[in-house]
């Protein structure tokens, strides 16, 4: 694959060149050689990466690139061993380094296992809060510092309206790195809704009974 971000890179995707060689140098360097297009006395000249490396060894690496040269051998070649071999070979160098010190992708660790977990609850009015009973004891502390507070006739921690989105969103970040350090676990869920119960019937008789007719004596 072309390492090179100009015009190089999109040169083959762009025109079929059909006449491309492979320049193959010391140290396992090769360079991708072709004719520029819509310049007929021109030739691009550009690093390949090395095909046993990662995607994720190339991350440190200065990235080389690739030049147009005229079609003068001489010339050609004093541009390629000033321009592109220097970068080339640093580049190589890091790739290299980086595939020994790193083989295998750096995948982030699993979260690790809780005892408690704490869920705080979005209202539809925005506040942010939980039920007091479901609050592990270890994480109250923890909401009183971040300016929650106990409200006794909802019976739950609540984080007031008062302070602006900025300001809670820190608080709420502050609660959260708080208690997973403590090995308790945050969730965030949306509050249930309510339904409203039917009134209850009028006392008497359904309003979809049949009333009898008035009793005629002979």
């Amino acid at each position: 694959m072309i390492w090179d971000w100009g015009p190089s890179h999109s040169a083959p995707q762009d025109w079929p060149l059909h006449h491309a060689v492979l320049a193959h140098g010391p140290g396992g360097q090769q360079l991708w050689i072709a004719r520029r297009p819509r310049h007929a006395r021109q030739f691009l000249v550009a690093p390949l990466k090395p095909a046993e490396a990662e995607p994720h060894h190339f991350r440190h690496a200065i990235e080389p690139h690739g030049i147009s040269v005229p079609d003068d051998p001489i010339r050609a070649a004093v541009q390629v061993t000033r321009r592109v071999l220097p970068l080339y070979t640093r580049a190589l160098t890091a790739v290299r380094d980086a595939a020994r010190a790193e083989p295998d992708p750096p995948h982030r660790a699993a979260a690790r296992e809780v005892s408690e977990t704490l869920t705080l609850v979005w209202y539809p009015d925005g506040a942010v809060g939980a039920p007091y009973a479901s609050v592990p004891a270890a994480a109250r502390t923890v909401l009183f510092a971040a300016r929650f507070q106990y409200d006794p006739h909802q019976a739950a921690f609540v984080l007031p309206l008062d302070y602006s989105p900025e300001a809670r969103a820190m608080m709420l970040q502050q609660v959260v790195q708080r208690l997973t350090t403590d090995g308790i676990g945050v969730d965030f869920r949306q509050a249930t809704t309510r339904t409203r119960r039917p009134a209850p019937a009028a006392p008497g008789r359904p309003a979809s009974a049949r009333q009898p007719s008035s009793a005629v004596r002979r």
